[in-house]
């Protein structure tokens, strides 16, 4: 009889220690964020403005190119530029411009060299109105405008020739 009671005890306390059982998660109920397609960095034209002897200003026109189904954000752009070889400029550009969905934006900016570090046939190319070989890199910080997706950092590197405009009196 005692056996039995020990068993019937035994029996209850395996019960009651019985875990809950699992439960699996609704993943139905979770957002389903969309995959961000990185966007394409094209230069229309890297200009440089015939200047004094000393500075010259350089206009850049970026396309930016979004194949996302979703409007996006350029929230900054750090850039370096290089020219026949040599480094001209780097800057930061912040708020830049909203693209939207498969869709393109372009944005200009403006930036100065001194051609006092450069060598001479820099100066010569620009002066004659030649084109000019650039290498233009850099990192841009992309926000998805749908909630939750993380800001990405894309880098980017374009080369080309740039012409050389007459400065506007």
């Amino acid at each position: 009889m005692r056996k039995i009671t020990y068993l019937v005890l035994l029996i209850f306390i395996l019960a009651a220690c019985k875990s809950q059982p699992k439960t699996i998660p609704d993943v139905t109920a979770l957002p389903v964020l969309p995959v961000f397609l990185e966007p394409e960095f094209e230069i229309i034209s890297i200009v440089v403005i015939q200047a004094d002897l000393i500075n010259t200003q350089f206009e850049s026109v970026l396309k930016i190119i979004n194949p996302n189904n979703y409007d996006i954000q350029l929230s900054s752009l750090k850039y370096e530029l290089f020219g026949n070889g040599m480094f001209w400029a780097d800057g930061l550009e912040t708020n830049i411009l909203q693209i939207p969905a498969e869709n393109s934006r372009e944005t200009k900016f403006r930036f100065t060299m001194n051609f006092i570090n450069m060598n001479r046939r820099l100066l010569d190319d620009v002066i004659a109105m030649r084109q000019i070989q650039y290498h233009f890199k850099g990192e841009a910080k992309i926000q998805p405008n749908i909630p939750l997706m993380p800001l990405h950092t894309i880098n980017f590197e374009i080369s080309g020739l740039s012409g050389v405009k007459p400065r506007a009196d």
